[in-house]
């Protein structure tokens, strides 16, 4: 089973970055699946997860009203996007089903 997220990289206070995570030799859609991140120094923390079962979603109330979590099943991939980013968001973003993660992808923000 692997966990490939893509779509980190450095942007300015206010911009926005698109996360994408690819699942291979796993099916996501039993699962809910999430987003975690680590900053330098901090411990993981979720961040957004979604429902397998309704679609319902959780966001950490730092992300509320600026990341929008999605999946995809068809194409077994889920997302995460993320608009007025700060430098606070800056962290290692990573995906999560069941027990896997994925190597996660680096999001800077600079002011």
């Amino acid at each position: 089973v692997q966990l490939q997220a893509s779509g980190g990289g450095s942007v300015h206070t206010g911009g926005s970055l698109r996360l994408s995570c690819a699942a291979s030799g796993l099916r996501l859609q039993p699962y809910n699946i999430a987003w975690f991140r680590q900053a330098p120094g901090k411990e993981r923390e979720g961040v957004s997860c979604i429902s397998s079962r309704d679609g319902s979603t959780y966001y950490k109330d730092s992300a509320k009203g600026r990341f929008t979590i999605s999946r995809d099943n068809a194409k077994n991939m889920m997302y995460l996007q993320m608009n007025n980013l700060k430098p606070e968001d800056t962290a290692v973003y990573l995906c999560n089903a069941v027990n896997y993660w994925g190597k996660g992808t680096q999001v800077t923000v600079s002011s």
